[in-house]
């Protein structure tokens, strides 16, 4: 009887976007190196990326959850 054997799931690297095989012996997944890695944690560093607050703070609501 044929093992079958399940295909690697291949995503992008997200930085570089080589196609990158999502096994466990990758250990810089998603990325394909640790080059890419690297350059997307420094790139967090520096805040050139950001996540967007979808629900800013307003002063004048902020001041009445405090009983001001």
């Amino acid at each position: 009887m044929q093992e079958h054997r399940k295909q690697p799931y291949i995503v992008n690297c997200p930085h570089c976007k080589k196609p990158v095989e999502w096994v466990e012996t990758n250990e810089f997944r998603p990325f394909c190196s640790e080059r890419c890695q690297l350059i997307d944690l420094g790139a967090w560093a520096a805040e050139e990326y950001r996540i967007e607050d979808p629900s800013p703070i307003i002063p004048d609501e902020f001041e009445d959850d405090l009983g001001h």
